[in-house]
């Protein structure tokens, strides 16, 4: 059975505490919004998988409470990074399995100023942490800092990747240049500022390799995807508004990811890399056919990572690629056209919805002035340490 996007929507990503909203006023906004692009109200809405990770639990139940009191089932998510794409996998295997033909995927995050402590991806406890393992690892090749604990992780895979490879901070700094130029065209983008490579370098450095600019910010916001079966498209009249979840797939760590030793591992490419040939597999389609992506830029270093990943050069070649100007406007793809994670933000609960709802938008022409010309494949990425990747191909 085949299973269609028809609605989208999302707040503003914003610096925490700068609006006075709970995270229920984020998933009225971001879910209302899904709703009214469909043009279907929530009462046809039969389930509805809620992701985030700050809020406490059954948080679901009352940020839905605000569209409806309807008694259908709520399902509350919990995946790292890459919670709002578990939550969107959970509505497609939905109506794919049969079980409903309308539900709503619905992601948010109220956050906390500053980096990631011990809770969602952080180190916390060492000993008890769900991300120990991986932690772990780091430490034994490079040590345990006192900088933010991801940004430790990723900024020492960079710096593996720079020794491997011969990536420069250049090149890094390239894909940060990069994905805030292309924010300054999206009024939803938490930060719409345009950087040098020069300017992004001589930022504060967080933790070497990477500069703050080179960071995914703290930020609240939500997103939502209304996600129906083909029945439901033909029924509603909806095939002008819809767009086909080609295939997604989920992979979680296996004993490639740690038995390297490496950081480069231990923060997923070797999970991307699987979930992406899962998709193509399924699909019949390759990373050729696709024109633009929305990937987990959370640290510049992982939009490199994740070039190797999905097949788009060779493992090592990242630096170049972006280097050459083929992931940007006028180039092979334009991967995240929306900002991604460096300068759009990232609450994390929403993230993997926002990528979804930045697709649609591009699939069906309705992305302004960062449209891409002529899309009609894209691919999102969304990434979670402890350790979640999915994938997910969407066609129009």
């Amino acid at each position: 059975m085949r299973s269609f996007i028809v609605g989208v929507g999302m707040t503003k990503f914003e610096k925490p505490e700068t609006r006075d909203w709970q995270y229920w006023d984020m998933a009225r906004e971001a879910g209302t919004a899904a709703l009214t692009d469909a043009g279907i109200p929530y009462s046809r809405v039969e389930q509805v998988p809620v992701g985030y990770c700050f809020q406490p639990s059954t948080a679901g139940q009352r940020a839905t409470y605000e569209l409806g009191l309807t008694g259908v089932p709520v399902y509350n998510v919990n995946n790292n990074c890459a919670t709002g794409s578990s939550a969107l996998m959970l509505a497609r295997q939905l109506v794919e399995g049969g079980a409903a033909d309308c539900v709503l995927a619905l992601g948010f995050e109220k956050m906390a100023r500053g980096a990631l402590g011990g809770g969602a991806e952080g180190a916390g406890d060492f000993k008890t942490s769900p991300v120990a393992r991986h932690y772990g690892i780091m430490a034994a090749g490079h040590g345990f800092e006192m900088s933010p604990p991801t940004a430790q992780i990723f900024g020492n895979a960079a710096r593996e990747h720079m020794d491997r490879y011969g990536t420069t901070e250049v090149q890094l700094a390239a894909v940060a240049a990069k994905n805030h130029r292309h924010s300054s065209q999206n009024p939803n983008a938490q930060f719409q500022d345009v950087y040098t490579v020069d300017e992004i370098l001589a930022a504060k450095t967080i933790h070497r390799p990477l500069t703050k600019l080179q960071c995914s910010p703290t930020s609240d916001g939500a997103a939502a995807a209304l996600v129906v079966s083909e029945r439901f498209v033909a029924e509603h009249a909806l095939a002008d508004r819809a767009v086909e979840i080609a295939a997604q797939a989920m992979t979680t760590d296996t004993e490639e990811s740690f038995s390297s030793g490496s950081c480069i591992d231990v923060v997923g490419r070797p999970m991307s890399r699987a979930a992406a040939r899962q998709v193509y597999e399924t699909s019949g389609l390759g990373i050729e056919d696709v024109d633009v992506v929305e990937l987990h830029d959370c640290f510049s270093i992982n939009e490199l990572l994740t070039y190797e990943a999905l097949g788009m050069c060779e493992e090592g070649a990242s630096g170049k690629l972006v280097e050459s100007g083929a992931t940007t406007y006028g180039g092979r793809w334009v991967v995240n056209p929306s900002g991604g994670l460096i300068s759009k933000g990232h609450p994390l609960g929403a993230t993997g919805l926002a990528q979804a709802a930045e697709l649609v938008w591009q699939l069906r022409g309705e992305a302004g002035a960062r449209q891409v010309a002529g899309a009609r494949v894209g691919l999102a990425h969304n990434i979670g340490l402890g350790g979640a990747a999915v994938v997910t191909l969407l066609r129009r």
